[in-house]
């Protein structure tokens, strides 16, 4: 049976989709520089300076919330269409039990 015996166009999109912003949102918290400095400053980085300027942090900060709030949504869409491609699959079929059994 192939592994995407079941799934619909619509939920290999999103499953790509998913991934895509997974992956955004892990470089963005990755880029951001930590409250206390985190390991920027043992590897040598500034602790105090900023590589994209003085207000990026707060931008930075948008774009990482913004990207999680559609991480979230697209999840929650993803579990709908799933649950469609999972009912969608199945064959149910009701046989008639003899009388007196």
């Amino acid at each position: 049976m192939p592994l995407f015996a079941f799934a619909s166009i619509g939920s290999i999109l999103l499953n790509v989709v998913i991934i895509l912003v997974s992956l955004m949102l892990m470089f963005i918290i990755l880029i951001q520089r930590g409250k206390g400095g985190g390991l920027a400053g043992a590897f040598g980085g500034a602790g105090g300076s900023s590589a994209f300027g003085s207000k990026a942090g707060d931008t930075l900060m948008k774009v990482t919330l913004y990207l999680a709030a559609g991480w979230i949504f697209l999840i929650m869409i993803h579990v709908n269409v799933a649950k469609g491609d999972a009912n969608s699959g199945r064959t149910t079929t009701i046989v008639d039990a003899p009388a007196g059994g």
